[in-house]
Formats: C-alpha cells, sequence, structure tokens
C-alpha cells in the first residue's frame, strides 16, 4: 500500500465530515479560517518534519512514495496535517453546542431586587 492510499483512507472522510459541518452550520468566515490554518500548519508541519527527518527520526520506504518532496518530506506527509485541518473544526462544529447557546444569561436590567445566588420567591 502506498502512502497516498493510506492517506486517502483518512482524508476522504475527514472532507467528507467537514463538508457536512459546513452545511449544517453555515459559518460564514469558516472557509477563510480553515485556509489560514491550514497554511499555518503546513508551513510548520514543512518545518519540523524536514528538522525531524534530517535529525534521523524517522524516513519513508522509497518504493511507497510519489517521489515529490518540500525539502526531505515526501508530499504524503502533508496529509496528516490536511486531515487535521479538515477534520477537527468540523468535528467542533457537529459536536459542540448549537450556535447561540454559548452565551452567558445576562441579568434583567429591570429586576434590581434578585441576586443570582438567591432563590426567587414564588407569589
Amino acid at each position: 500500500m502506498t502512502y497516498w492510499a493510506l492517506n486517502a483512507v483518512f482524508l476522504v472522510p475527514a472532507a467528507a465530515v467537514l463538508a457536512l459541518a459546513l452545511l449544517r452550520h453555515r459559518a460564514k468566515g469558516a472557509p477563510a479560517a480553515l485556509a489560514v490554518t491550514a497554511v499555518v500548519l503546513l508551513v510548520l508541519t514543512a518545518v519540523f518534519d524536514n528538522v525531524m527527518i534530517a535529525a534521523g527520526l524517522f524516513s519513508y520506504n522509497p518504493d511507497r512514495i510519489s517521489g515529490a518532496f518540500i525539502g526531505s518530506a515526501p508530499l504524503e506527509d502533508f496529509a496528516y496535517a490536511l486531515a487535521a485541518v479538515l477534520l477537527l473544526p468540523a468535528l467542533w462544529m457537529l459536536l459542540g453546542k448549537p450556535a447561540g447557546t454559548g452565551r452567558a444569561e445576562q441579568p434583567d436590567p429591570a429586576r434590581h431586587d434578585h441576586h443570582p445566588a438567591e432563590p426567587e420567591e414564588k407569589p
């Protein structure tokens, strides 16, 4: 099995979950935020993976990679960072609280006689 085939096992479902999350939540700034996050994470991956490969911490079977590199890191190595960018925000949107429910309840300015820690009197 090539690294691209292995990556597809993670990337295809991650992309599908993100598509579902974006369709459900229609977050206006989400695509831009995901793009910025992807760029930052891929640049960090390029830097640190090249350092780790140069240090001999890990290597790749040359028969299983495409032969395309960014520095010493094969292109396939970046799929894990991309999967994280796709899947983690999607899960956050799908499993988090529904929009608008995360706000703290604001006190009613018309009521000055009730302290939130005190039980409310029933008439």
